[in-house]
């Protein structure tokens, strides 16, 4: 399945070292499904948003990934991705970017004429064939129709989905220069969140992250001395802060360093998605990898 993490240390900036596969060539690792994507979106300090990112489709295209990216932001937000909707093309690899935001998605969303419909206009913000840039449309959509409010853009735009489209998950990452969200729904994949005090556990230690299989790695020697959040797709170290969000759960982080939450969908889809209703392709991307 897709691997989401964010990372806010908002209102200071971080340094920090993203390698977005970090295994050895193995036969465990070559026993796992090649990604379809990666990318990491950041800010400069001004509060441009920056991504990289590319499609990986085959084993001599993992340059890219693999490659140490040392960035300076105050939030952060990668992705590894697992095609369930479009090409394998850079247009359809997240984060993407809309009004200043940087986004990325885990699961599925079915019905995307309907989607489609509902957008209208708003159709124009999507550049690429996923879900999930049209989920992020409606999101931004639903911001502006609330005078700029994230939250509610958030709250909005997953409840119209959660009531009108079959889906399967809408696990997400959202990132301004100096705030974060993110939601999990329902209860189909895991998100984590770590409230890090500085140095971590052990008041002394700088963030050193890294994903089951090899498939993330996060380092950061200015978060010796700093607190942070960090979500992720699953624990990445075994700091014994790591919560599970609560299903429908919505995160908010910042400007501050401190992470608040609350359920904001409590009722399940109306069309939820198994994945035996998937595609072939879609329920490959998100089975556990």
């Amino acid at each position: 399945m897709c691997r989401l993490f964010g990372l806010s240390s908002a209102p200071r900036r971080a340094r920090a070292t993203f390698w977005l596969l970090d295994a050895p060539d193995s036969l465990s690792r070559q026993s796992h499904r090649e990604p379809d994507g990666t990318g990491l979106g950041r800010f400069t300090a001004d509060g441009v948003p920056r991504v990289d990112k590319a499609p990986i489709a085959a084993y001599e295209d993992r340059a890219f990934a693999e490659e140490a990216r040392r960035v300076e932001s105050a939030t952060f937000v990668a992705h590894i991705r697992y095609a369930s909707t479009g090409g394998l093309d850079a247009r359809n690899t997240h984060p993407f970017e809309q009004d200043g935001r940087l986004f990325a998605h885990n699961g599925v969303i079915e019905g995307l004429d309907r989607l489609d419909a509902h957008l209208g206009d708003d159709r124009s913000l999507v550049r690429g064939d996923t879900d999930s840039e049209r989920f992020f449309a409606l999101i931004t959509r639903e911001t502006r129709n609330h005078g700029g409010d994230v939250t509610a853009g958030i709250e909005h735009a997953a409840r119209w989905i959660a009531r009108n489209l079959p889906l399967y998950a809408l696990n997400l990452v959202l990132v301004t220069p100096d705030e974060l969200w993110a939601l999990r729904y329902p209860d189909t994949h895991e998100l984590y969140v770590l409230d890090r005090e500085p140095g971590g556990l052990h008041g002394d230690r700088h963030l050193d992250h890294s994903g089951s299989h090899g498939r993330m790695r996060v380092h950061s020697e200015t978060l010796a001395d700093r607190p942070a959040v960090v979500v992720a797709s699953e624990r990445m170290d075994d700091h014994p802060g790591w919560r599970l969000l609560e299903p429908g759960e919505l995160l908010h982080v910042g400007p501050g360093p401190k992470a608040g939450g609350r359920v904001v969908l409590s009722e399940p889809p109306v069309h939820r998605l198994t994945l035996d209703d998937l595609r072939p392709d879609a329920a490959a991307s998100q089975r556990a990898v």
